[in-house]
């Protein structure tokens, strides 16, 4: 397989690739939909919600939060994690634009 010549893309698209790649798992889905669901930040019940194993939960966590979909902070013994709203946003946006540029059906296929 070959190396990707990002080089060759725009910002914008490598940018949202990298998202699109982070969040491209069922069990990392699940998680932001928990985060969305709660609107505050989650602290350690994804274990018990998702029926995933503790280090599996943080594996994909970290994927996440890498990928700046997710911010986290430290209370006490364990690490709280909510939607981080810039990267939302952006996501949102260009989600949006990318969706919104299919200007209909056409009779070409």
């Amino acid at each position: 397989m070959g190396l990707t010549r990002s080089e060759i893309f725009t910002d914008e698209q490598n940018q949202l690739s990298t998202l699109l790649k982070a969040i491209a798992h069922p069990a990392r889905i699940a998680i932001l939909q928990r985060i969305l669901i709660s609107n505050t930040c989650i602290c350690g019940d994804l274990v018990e919600e998702l029926g995933l194993a503790q280090a599996t939960i943080s594996q994909h966590l970290k994927e996440l939060k890498t990928a700046g979909i997710i911010q986290g902070t430290i209370e006490g013994v364990s690490v709280c994690y909510c939607i981080n709203p810039k990267t939302w946003k952006l996501l949102e946006k260009q989600l949006g634009t990318f969706f919104g540029s299919y200007k209909g059906e056409t009779s070409c296929c």
